[in-house]
């Protein structure tokens, strides 16, 4: 400490400019490392609360620089580091994501008191306890918890698992990362193999020492059964929200990628079959078609803008367990014919699917947008 130039720091410190308040921070930090263990226990004290004081008159970009340098600091002063850990998220970032310093009953509490994207930084950390992935996911985001499972770090219990495995029936986004996890044990498995997708029974008979034939073709049935029930429930009260919602004038572009992006697929079913008049078996039609030619008629129709349906395109797609992402070319197409469909042709096939709720009927002007056109 003797050989630092304190005049030059008190310079610093008397400057209330940005450039000298960021010069300040970054001298304090370097110094702070450098020194090491040469430091006394007062001086370090006394620099940590310097750097504490300071991070709250610079600007973003020097406290999201001094979050990224202490987050990779095990010895980093833990009153700093909490400091900025609570800090908006991209100063929270590094920090969330990499420090060791900080206490689970601490980022319990920012994940109970600070944003979604806290949330989805403390599911990205290297290492995860037990009580900070229970109270992430009894935040109930679906992409945090999404996030969280694909996390092989994260630490989960096996009351949580099966809790889990049970809103799989329901969140189809969280049934492949749940069946990579190395908690689930072949009890689990055979219990999803009654709900999931005919790519993913393969996946837990490859991997998993369980046989096809194991599955009692009268109780697959049985329990089919009670899943659809169970999805009828489901619908049923979507099918309420969704009108509520639109009644209120609540129903937004931004609400329906939403319930796309969080894997909330019926709700999102239900506000689109309430906006277009149009039956969710439909909607669910349109929906999945792999072309996408239906869906982009169907968001035509309703007058939403190019942008808006490619992320309903992009997001319906990503819902697929397994399927690959669609390609450049494939965007560029269905892209290509949104935006050649003539708004007076999409309304009246809209129209023709209120009324017969099918497909079939349209299909040849679904394939010649030129026709569509004209129809207009």
């Amino acid at each position: 400490m003797a050989q630092v130039d304190t005049q030059h720091l008190y310079d610093l410190a008397r400057d209330k400019s940005v450039a000298a308040r960021q010069a300040l921070t970054a001298t304090v930090t370097d110094l702070f490392f450098a020194s090491g263990d040469t430091l006394t226990d007062r001086e370090r004290s006394l620099m940590t609360e310097i750097l504490r004081q300071l991070i709250h008159d610079v600007e973003v970009s020097v406290r999201r620089a001094l979050a990224e340098k202490l987050s990779h600091e095990s010895n980093a002063p833990h009153d700093l580091v909490l400091a900025l850990a609570q800090d908006r998220i991209e100063v929270a970032h590094p920090i969330l994501v990499n420090s060791t310093v900080l206490h689970d009953e601490e980022l319990i509490e920012i994940i109970l008191h600070r944003t979604l994207e806290h949330q989805l930084a403390i599911a990205m950390r290297n290492l995860v306890s037990e009580p900070v992935s229970d109270a992430l996911i009894q935040a109930e985001n679906p992409d945090v918890i999404r996030t969280l499972l694909e996390n092989h770090g994260a630490r989960i219990s096996a009351a949580t698992m099966e809790y889990l495995v049970e809103q799989s029936q329901r969140i189809d986004t969280y049934q492949n990362p749940l069946l990579c996890r190395p908690e689930i044990n072949v009890e689990l498995a055979r219990q999803m193999y009654w709900w999931v997708s005919a790519a993913l029974r393969q996946h837990i008979l490859a991997t998993y020492p369980v046989e096809a034939g194991d599955f009692d073709p009268a109780l697959e049935s049985s329990v089919g059964a009670l899943v659809e029930r169970t999805v009828v429930h489901e619908e049923r009260k979507s099918i309420e929200l969704a009108t509520a919602l639109v009644e209120a004038g609540a129903v937004t572009p931004g609400l329906l990628i939403q319930a796309l992006r969080q894997g909330e697929i019926a709700l999102f079913e239900a506000m689109f079959s309430t906006m277009s008049g149009v039956r969710p078996t439909l909607i669910r039609r349109l929906l999945f078609e792999r072309g996408g030619q239906a869906l982009a008629i169907a968001c035509r129709g309703l007058g939403m803008a190019p942008p808006v349906f490619a992320s309903i395109f992009l997001l319906s797609r990503k819902a697929r367990p397994n399927e690959p992402p669609p390609s450049r070319s494939e965007v560029r197409e269905i892209m290509e014919f949104y935006q050649n469909i003539a708004l007076p042709a999409a309304v009246q096939l809209l129209k023709s699917w209120q009324r017969d709720q099918n497909l079939t009927s349209a299909s040849w002007r679904i394939e010649q947008p030129g026709r569509a056109r004209a129809a207009g």
